[in-house]
């Protein structure tokens, strides 16, 4: 994908940046928006109150007082310059696992009962009705697409820390999923759901419309910070993450939930130098090797 020559950039009243990367999501823009965010917290200006990168966009708060727009705007449009002037574009990140439990009793229990009215087909599962969209043969194999590529976190947002991702698959592969036709007003916790190109994680139970593929018995949002993961933030992800969904069965679930119980479960991670060319070029070597640094972690 060719993205526009110049990002937009545009006023929230005195407060807000927003800076447009590109109309569409892409790994391109996405890779832009965070390596901007990312320069932005290492200049240290100050007066920057928050910096949230999204799909394609960069929204940054300031306070005006501390900080002159013209001085913000200048910064960030060197940033802009320099990101897509490099000669190789890459990103200190790291590579995270997440059990899921694919087509589990919690998620199939609210799916029951959001049948009628809310779902574009009342039969079935949201798991056989996303096999079917996208022309695939069985539930089975839409979960083994879905688990045997990674995904990288393009915005965290919505509720507290839920994320967003994309899958690190060439656009012609990636799985497109419609959301229900009307939102329900429950989805259990820690729910993996999906929706257009994304996979979100539910941090919190509540209201949704992504499909339920599954569950994972690992918080993504630790408010009280009991778990060693969660030591320096209360929330998981950061933009930039890359994910290996892991499928697990009930019993492996249930030794999991017991550890996050006890406070001694720690996410199998490990760090990782992402290059945006490397991917582009030949995306499935270049999961490969990502894969690879997650399984000698």
């Amino acid at each position: 994908m060719t993205l526009p020559e110049n990002a937009r950039y545009s006023w929230g009243g005195d407060e807000f940046l927003l800076v447009e990367i590109a109309p569409d999501m892409s790994l391109e823009a996405n890779f832009v928006s965070n390596s901007i965010a990312v320069g932005l917290e290492e200049r240290k200006l100050g007066g920057i109150v928050d910096i949230c990168p999204a799909n394609a966009s960069l929204l940054i708060r300031f306070d005006p007082d501390v900080l002159e727009h013209t001085e913000l705007e200048r910064n960030v449009r060197e940033l802009e310059a320099e990101v897509r002037k490099a000669t190789v574009q890459q990103l200190e990140t790291r590579i995270v696992e997440v059990p899921v439990w694919y087509g589990d009793p919690y998620t199939r229990e609210v799916e029951a009962r959001f049948r009628e009215g809310y779902h574009q087909r009342p039969e079935g599962t949201d798991l056989d009705y996303a096999a079917e969209v996208n022309g695939l043969s069985s539930a089975e194999e839409l979960v083994q697409r879905h688990h045997e590529t990674p995904w990288i976190v393009s915005m965290v947002g919505f509720v507290a820390g839920l994320p967003f991702l994309f899958q690190l698959t060439p656009r012609e592969r990636q799985l497109e999923v419609p959301k229900y036709l009307s939102p329900r007003t429950d989805t259990p916790a820690h729910t993996i759901g999906y929706g257009g190109c994304f996979t979100a994680h539910y941090s919190v139970r509540g209201a949704g419309g992504y499909q339920m593929f599954g569950i994972t018995p690992t918080p993504i949002y630790d408010p009280e910070q009991k778990l060693a993961d969660f030591e320096d933030f209360m929330v998981l992800f950061r933009t930039g993450d890359i994910v290996k969904y892991r499928p697990v069965e009930e019993a492996e679930y249930r030794e999991i939930e017991a550890a996050v119980a006890a406070g001694t479960y720690r996410y199998k991670q490990a760090p990782v130098t992402f290059t945006l060319s490397d991917a582009l070029a030949d995306p499935d070597g270049y999961n490969r090797s990502l894969l690879e640094v997650l399984d000698a972690a």
